[in-house]
C-alpha cells in the first residue's frame, strides 16, 4: 500500500471526526459519497440523508469522538480502514455514549478519498463460553 494512500484515508477519517464533533452538516455531505450508508452499532441502516438528518434535526449531539487504532488496506481506487470509534454523545437527549470497532470504507475520486460506508459494532469482550 502507498504510504500516500494510508495518510490520505487516515486524514480522510480525521476530518469526518471533526466534522461529526462539530454537527458540520456541509462537511459530512464533502466528505461522503452520495450513496453513502451507515450501519449503526444496533443493526440499523441509515443512508446519507438520514445520516446528515440526525445533525440537521437537531436529535444527535456528540460531545467527543475520537478515531484511533486504525488500520488501512488499499484495493486500487478503494481502501478500509478498521479502527475503534470512541464517543459521548446524545440522541433525542437519551445517552449514545460508547465504544465501537468502526470499519470505513473509502473510495477515491480523483485525487480525493470519500466515505462511502461505515459499520459500527459496539466493542466487548469475548463471550462468556469462550472462557
Amino acid at each position: 500500500m502507498s504510504n500516500t494512500t494510508e495518510q490520505r484515508v487516515r486524514e480522510l477519517g480525521s476530518r469526518w471526526a471533526e466534522a461529526e464533533k462539530r454537527g458540520d452538516i456541509d462537511a459530512l455531505d464533502a466528505l461522503s459519497t452520495d450513496d453513502f450508508t451507515l450501519v449503526g452499532p444496533l443493526g440499523f441502516v441509515l443512508n446519507k440523508q438520514q445520516w446528515l438528518d440526525r445533525y440537521r434535526t437537531g436529535a444527535l449531539v456528540t460531545q467527543s469522538l475520537v478515531w484511533d487504532d486504525i488500520e488501512v488496506r488499499e484495493y486500487g481506487h478503494s481502501a478500509v480502514a478498521i479502527g475503534s470509534h470512541s464517543q459521548r454523545a446524545e440522541y433525542q437527549g437519551n445517552s449514545a455514549d460508547g465504544r465501537f470497532r468502526a470499519t470505513h470504507l473509502a473510495i477515491r475520486r480523483g485525487d480525493d478519498w470519500l466515505l462511502a460506508g461505515m459499520h459500527l459494532s459496539p466493542l466487548g469482550g469475548p463471550p462468556p463460553f469462550t472462557a
